[in-house]
């Protein structure tokens, strides 16, 4: 196989992957949901965080230790749309809160984690393997808030438009699908391997080693749940995706047509 990586924020890449002008996207279930509830004909095909990623963390010293500990405090987020937004309401709502029951404040410059460290706010959305990571690499010791298992939302995973599954790249999609399990795989047993990977590809990630083992380890542990030791490495659970379209379809201003 020979790719090609592009960059791209989820809702023009989602829209691109329906078009066929790229043959795999990564998206999590709040873009996919609502956008095939929005007839943009995608798939997704394989799990790769078996746990949604988007978390809320804070400093341990704060006091917060529950999503129920977060009435009342201020919580930085980059704003109320997303993956992060949904996932906090869901995590609110677990507890009987609502996002009126806390002090939303917005960041659009996604600058709620220099907000935390420097005090500004009690909370912040992120993700699990990113900001509370390099946080207790620091020194500070984090606590991190994330929606329980019966309450998990469909994390990152491979998308597909509906054409390319059945048109001449269809083999190659599915190959590509086989070499991304491989991989996980592989690093999952050995993260050095996945380490050296990433260097090779981007050299400068080399500059913080210690930092970027971290972070890998910590995505690892997110491409596992009780689901995939089941069924596999890359499965889709029904149920969850289930779960979600129920929750999003009943939050208001809801996304899902």
């Amino acid at each position: 196989l020979e790719g090609t990586f592009q960059n791209k924020i989820a809702p023009p890449l989602v829209t691109l992957v329906g078009q066929g002008a790229i043959d795999v996207g990564i998206a999590d279930g709040t873009s996919v949901i609502p956008a095939v509830s929005q007839d943009i004909p995608i798939r997704y095909v394989f799990t790769v965080y078996a746990d949604f990623p988007s978390i809320v963390f804070a400093k341990a010293s704060s006091g917060i230790r529950t999503a129920a500990d977060l009435a009342g405090r201020k919580v930085g987020i980059p704003g109320r749309y997303g993956s992060s937004w949904i996932q906090l309401q869901a995590l609110l709502a677990g507890v009987g809160l609502t996002p009126a029951d806390v002090d939303i404040v917005p960041f659009p410059d996604f600058g709620q984690l220099a907000a935390l460290e420097q005090d500004a706010v009690d909370a912040a959305t992120g993700f699990v393997n990113n900001e509370p990571v390099r946080m207790e690499l620091g020194g500070t010791p984090t606590v991190v808030l994330a929606l329980p298992p019966d309450a998990q939302l469909p994390g990152n995973g491979l998308i597909v438009g509906d054409a390319a599954l059945n048109g001449p790249t269809a083999d190659a999609i599915r190959g590509f699908i086989a070499a991304t399990r491989r991989a996980m795989e592989e690093i999952a047993a050995d993260p050095e391997k996945g380490l050296e990977a990433a260097f090779a590809r981007v050299p400068e990630l080399a500059n913080d080693r210690e930092a970027q083992l971290a972070v890998l380890r910590a995505t690892i542990e997110t491409w596992k749940n009780d689901y995939t030791a089941t069924n596999g490495i890359g499965a889709i659970d029904p149920a969850a995706w289930e779960r979600s379209i129920s929750f999003m379809s009943g939050l208001p201003d809801s996304p899902v047509a």
